[in-house]
């Protein structure tokens, strides 16, 4: 089997008669904030050639960095079969049908297949509104040489599903951030400094949690970080370490692996090709390129990157200024349309966001009243949450009927933020779920999360506590995740916190953990 890293999540893997591209790539994401970092746009002629001609394309969810529609358009062929994992819409089967693809196997989550003599697949997916409407996925490759998990940056809860298929040899992982906070958020630069150093961790500590549990031959760090080429956004690279940001590069994740006593681990850029056997595993890098030297001169690198995109980002700026002179008039009136009778479908997941929403941008500022379900002109209301947003891109999103602006838009950071209290994932949830099928998902999740709690009696002991198993956000067992450090316990699958004397929790609101003291 060979693996050859594309850049970011992209992965070709070469594995009996076939050739699976998975999440390629290419085209810079979330109106141009986010490029492949290192760059993939000088990948050998060869490689572009296997690339455009696979014999089965995976997708491991819709976001903008794996699901790059563009590319996919102009320089895939069409007689790829796609493995689609077992997401509970048809979304992305609709949007690559869209885009002419046609063979396509419907897999079964977790459950192996061949495709062909010598090659098995499986994909185990992860169905929750916050790993996106769409769902997300991992990709476990089979065959009798080696055995691959592309992770990328699916949360999966569900370790002994991953190891059901046998022992790994090559893991590829998400370690780094892909969101905005804390970075957007209206603070001061110190706790902002500190949050963002803590969301490091946050992130390296469930990538470890993975890396430990799976016990590969070798990991690969990948899914991120991206980098930052347009200068209003350059600050958000992390070059010396002292910057606020969450996308620390695969040297710093491999360096930590490393402290862990592990050995083996690789760093891939573009065009890195790993052969994996039996007896070994053959790392070989792309000719003519000074890997040490791009990550010792970091910022040299990313500069040459941005002088050589700049003329494509400035066309890409000038399309949001047409797209805003020829968008509807009437974006207050846009916005109620669309909003209003989807507000009406989730009287549940309004009411877990339990604020107004104020979004403003230099022409106007729109009020989402979620209590009532009604989007209006602002005049003084309360609100619990704030978005400013430039004027020309809100106009773009809305033209373009964005069902989801934590992809199309949020993602690209080119916004400010402030909220009164703590993270609120339905706020987000609702963002995510603009049309009529993802609203309809999004509120029965909200239902069955604001019954929490329903069965406390499996319990487990961690350190000097007694709690249950399942953590209240996302129902993750806490005796694999959940992390004591004083007086709080973290789950590191997704970061969320518990203050131990009394459980209450220190991310939201109204998710409580029941935990209690050993009784000695």
């Amino acid at each position: 089997m060979r693996a050859t890293s594309l850049g970011h999540a992209g992965i070709l893997i070469e594995s009996g008669n076939s050739r699976i591209l998975c999440d390629p790539w290419f085209v810079p994401a979330f109106f141009g904030s986010w490029f492949v970092f290192p760059r993939n746009d000088q990948l050998d002629i060869e490689l572009v050639a296997k690339i455009e001609s696979p014999t089965h394309l995976y997708i491991s969810h819709i976001h903008g960095d794996h699901f790059d529609e563009a590319f996919l358009a102009n320089h895939v062929t069409r007689e790829a079969t796609v493995l689609l994992p077992d997401f509970p819409s048809r979304e992305l089967e609709q949007r690559l049908s869209s885009l002419g693809f046609t063979k396509f196997v419907k897999t079964e989550n977790g459950k192996e297949i061949a495709i062909d003599s010598e090659t098995k697949i499986a994909i185990h997916v992860e169905t929750s509104i916050t790993d996106g409407p769409g769902g997300d996925s991992a990709l476990v490759v089979s065959d009798k040489t080696a055995r691959l998990v592309n992770q990328n940056d699916c949360r999966t809860g569900n370790l002994d599903a991953l190891r059901s298929h046998g022992p790994i040899d090559l893991h590829w992982l998400q370690y780094s951030g892909a969101i905005w906070y804390p970075m957007v958020y209206e603070q001061d630069p110190t706790t902002k400094l500190n949050l963002a150093r803590a969301k490091v961790e946050s992130q390296f500590a469930r990538a470890i949690k993975y890396v430990e549990s799976l016990d590969a031959r070798a990991v690969v760090p990948s899914a991120g970080p991206p980098c930052f080429l347009d200068e209003d956004l350059f600050h958000l690279n992390m070059i010396t370490g002292n910057e606020t940001s969450i996308f620390p590069d695969q040297t710093k994740f491999l360096e930590r692996l490393s402290a862990l006593g592990r050995k083996n681990d690789i760093l891939a850029i573009p065009g890195t090709a790993i052969d994996i056997s039996a007896k070994k595993i053959t790392v070989s890098s792309p000719n003519n390129i000074d890997i040490s030297d791009i990550f010792a001169n970091k910022e040299n690198y990313l500069r040459q990157y941005q002088a050589d995109w700049s003329a494509w980002l400035g066309a890409e700026k000038a399309k949001w200024s047409s797209a805003s002179s020829n968008a509807q008039s009437d974006l207050l009136g846009a916005i109620q349309a669309w909003f209003e009778p989807l507000l009406d479908l989730a009287p549940a997941l309004r009411a877990g966001i339990g604020a107004n929403c104020l979004i403003r941008t230099r022409e106007l500022q729109i009020l989402i009243d979620f209590k009532n379900g009604k989007v209006t002109k602002f005049s003084d209301q309360s609100f619990g949450f704030r978005f400013d947003i430039p004027h020309e891109l809100l106009k773009t999103v809305v033209d373009q009927r964005a069902v989801d602006w934590s992809n199309s838009f949020f993602l690209s950071c080119r916004f400010t933020a402030w909220r009164s209290g703590e993270f609120n994932e339905y706020l987000y949830n609702f963002f995510k779920s603009l049309s009529v099928e993802r609203m309809t998902r999004a509120e029965h999740e909200a239902t069955e999360r604001l019954s929490f709690n329903k069965d406390l009696s499996d319990e487990i002991e961690i350190g000097d506590y007694v709690m249950q198993r399942k953590c209240p956000h996302r129902q993750a067992d806490l005796s694999v995740f959940g992390e004591i450090n004083g007086n709080t316990l973290t789950c590191s699958l997704h970061g969320w916190r518990f203050d131990l004397t009394d459980g209450h929790c220190l991310n939201a609101e109204n998710r409580p953990l029941q935990v209690r003291k050993k009784t000695k």
